[in-house]
């Protein structure tokens, strides 16, 4: 199994569509559901990523506080990792329109949500969604993405029939089957991780970074190990010889990709899994420390207590306290 594998396996995603915005020339929006959108479909979600894949016409894209231009044609996809707000548009000089007061939802098509939008020229459409995680385990992953990502998938044989699938998903929305929310939800998670494919393939080789690093046949091989069995006894010795190389040379590798050495990074891994399991479970104290690594209570408690400022068991009281508060708060 590859570490992007193992890493996807654990991170509790959430995906699906929740917006189709059909706009004509001229038009400019200023994009991004802002927080109180996020909490109203996605009650639950402690990071959200956005992504808009245009289906029909072509547009212009930037980030809200300025930067790169990007031209954007149909079977593109608009990855923002980070949330970030941008702009969309046919003349990115227009005075953009917030994308938020232009949303209604439609009754058709089981909650999902419309923006239609501009003036009498060319059309674009969009097909909008999400990917939710635990922003812990995503850490990662996330810090080696840009703010803005933009991978055309059109021009992809492999990804061609993913565009076309959420295509006509979109044109049902009017008359939905049974199981399509489901589908819909599985179509966009395989975007995303296409996405990240497609991105991880055209870095360039003096790239650093943990996606970097899933690519190196070294390091991605420990990163692998590492996130296979959290649990087991590693020491940069035994990664070495799991993956074919000495001691100092991985340790070597594995830092100058990444930015720490092994044993940090899997100390770090540890403690985002063990946060994960006291939020999620109501498993005992020790044996989430058995499931990641820690043979004894108190050197878990320990662990956790550096990376958190607080015992387990305190820190899963104060987790769950938040989340009744916040829940309550949306009621």
């Amino acid at each position: 199994m590859d570490a992007l594998s193992e890493t996807l396996k654990v991170l509790r995603l959430t995906s699906g569509i929740f917006l189709e915005a059909d706009f004509s020339a001229p038009w400019c929006v200023d994009s991004a559901p802002g927080e109180d959108d996020i909490s109203h479909f996605l009650p639950d979600a402690e990071h959200v990523a956005i992504f808009h894949l245009l289906v029909e016409g072509a547009c212009r894209t930037r980030l809200a506080d300025g930067g790169e231009v990007l031209d954007l044609a149909a079977g593109d996809l608009l990855m923002f990792p980070h949330s970030d707000t941008h702009v969309l548009g046919s003349d990115l000089h227009l005075n953009p329109t917030h994308a938020a007061s232009l949303v209604r939802p439609d009754a058709a098509s089981s909650g999902l949500m419309r923006i239609r939008h501009g003036g009498s020229g060319p059309r674009t459409r969009f097909i909008c969604g999400y990917m939710a995680c635990d922003k812990r385990l995503c850490r990662p992953l996330l810090s080696g993405l840009p703010r803005m990502l933009h991978v055309a998938l059109g021009d992809d044989p492999a990804t061609r029939w993913m565009v076309s699938a959420l295509q006509h998903g979109a044109q049902e929305t009017h008359a939905p089957q049974s199981g399509r929310e489901a589908v819909m939800g599985r179509l966009a998670e395989l975007l995303f991780v296409e996405a990240l494919r497609c991105y991880i393939r055209q870095l360039p080789e003096e790239q650093r970074g943990w996606l970097a690093g899933l690519r190196d046949p070294y390091v991605g091989k420990a990163l692998a190990l590492m996130h296979a069995r959290p649990d087991q006894d590693w020491q940069v010795d035994s990664l070495a010889s799991g993956v074919g190389l000495s001691r100092s040379a991985l340790a070597d590798r594995f830092s100058a990709l990444i930015g720490e050495p092994p044993m940090q990074y899997l100390a770090r891994w540890r403690m985002a899994l063990a946060a994960q399991y006291l939020a999620r479970t109501n498993d005992a104290v020790a044996r989430i420390g058995e499931r990641v690594g820690y043979e004894s209570e108190a050197a878990f408690n320990r662990a956790f207590k550096r990376e958190f400022g607080a015992p387990p068991a305190a820190w899963r009281r104060g987790a769950r306290l938040a989340r009744a508060t916040a829940a309550s708060k949306r009621e």
